[in-house]
């Protein structure tokens, strides 16, 4: 029977009502050896943002807008440190050129579908001119990440506007991190199984800093799922290439935050490390795949004033080479987990053209996972 969607277009703001549904570690999946943060999101980094504006509306619209803002304040006049790396560049993120040139992001970090790229940019710039103290900001480097939606949202309508994207960055708040079928990830596909967001995060012990590492991931692509070293995908029978017809193309967008003194450099070297978590999952990055990793730093005392004095020499403090492996292996076990997470937090949805993707069957691959690992 065909599934009845009542005309929907809401801000969905983080709650702890998302927690109704157990996540995989809580139903006794084991990710790594270190400790996830308190709310085992990107928010358990300090002073992370999130907002999602999710538009379902009527049997053709099923997309929307997730934005991750690193600090409360004016991101344009306190930039922070941070770094993109391009697993698989069949994508369209926008803004990475001035990241990868300068080392800093000046904007709200925006995730949405392929063909709202623009509308992205034009809401973070728009969100950005409007704060007190830009009056006479002239340009401005807006950071949009996409995957595309198009198998169940109707994307050639183009249906996300600038002002609804500036409504998902003014709704961005700390705390619990809504997952699943929201925001950018309302209306994606993964592993042939309904996508959507996740997130998941690391709190290193204090003889290792203590500093919290998050992650949070945009759904889209395709492989070999597989969980916890289980592979899922070939018991469940969706895995690429069974089928000569069938691809496993599609794109993954993750976004990394965490609270070390870490500059561009090093974040690059984080990010890399994310795609050894997607690897973790059964993801291979594959030719149509447009996989962004774009990670940052919220530490205070590495941030780029944009008003400053000419000739004014900077001096910070920051973690040397030799410190950051267990920032590697904190960003490849919260990276998995994240990916993992989607896949359980999202719902079975219908869309365009009445194509259905079926949620991820949970009771079965909890079954498999936990008895592999008693």
């Amino acid at each position: 029977m065909k599934l009845l969607y009542s005309t929907l277009i809401s801000i969905l703001c983080m709650s702890t009502s998302l927690y109704s549904q157990s996540r995989p570690r809580q139903l006794g999946i084991p990710f790594g050896i270190l400790k996830p943060g308190t709310l085992n999101a990107i928010t358990d980094v300090p002073g992370v943002k999130v907002g999602h504006l999710t538009k379902i509306q009527g049997d053709e619209i099923r997309t929307g807008v997730t934005a991750i803002l690193p600090h409360g304040g004016n991101i344009f006049q306190d930039k922070v440190p941070a770094a993109i790396f391009v697993g698989n560049g069949f994508g369209k993120l926008a803004g990475v050129t001035q990241v990868q040139e300068l080392g800093t992001l000046e904007s709200p970090i925006i995730l949405t579908n392929t063909l709202s790229v623009a509308a992205g940019i034009e809401g973070a710039v728009r969100y950005t001119l409007s704060l007190p103290g830009n009056e006479k900001v002239q340009s401005v480097n807006a950071v949009v990440g996409e995957t595309n939606d198009g198998f169940l949202n109707d994307i050639r309508g183009m249906h996300i506007s600038p002002k609804e994207v500036m409504q998902a960055i003014e709704n961005a708040k700390e705390g619990p991190v809504m997952e699943g079928n929201v925001g950018a990830g309302t209306g994606t596909v993964c592993f042939g199984w309904k996508g959507g967001i996740g997130t998941s995060s690391r709190k290193l012990p204090e003889s290792l800093g203590g500093y919290t590492i998050g992650v949070l991931v945009q759904t889209n692509f395709g492989g070999n799922l597989q969980v916890s070293g289980v592979p899922v995908g070939q018991k469940l029978g969706k895995y690429p290439f069974k089928d000569a017809l069938e691809k496993s193309d599609g794109s993954c967008m993750i976004v990394i935050a965490t609270d070390a003194p870490v500059l561009e450099r090093n974040l690059e070297r984080m990010a890399k490390r994310a795609m050894m978590g997607l690897a973790k999952t059964g993801g291979i990055a594959s030719n149509g795949s447009g996989d962004y990793v774009i990670a940052f730093s919220t530490s205070e005392g590495l941030r780029s004033p944009y008003s400053a004095e000419r000739n004014q020499l900077e001096s910070a403090e920051y973690l040397r080479n030799d410190d950051m492996t267990s920032l590697f292996l904190a960003v490849i076990e919260a990276t998995e987990e994240a990916i993992v997470n989607s896949l359980f937090a999202a719902e079975t949805m219908e869309g365009k053209d009445g194509h259905l993707v079926e949620a991820l069957p949970k009771e079965e691959v909890v079954k498999w996972v936990t008895a592999a690992h008693q």
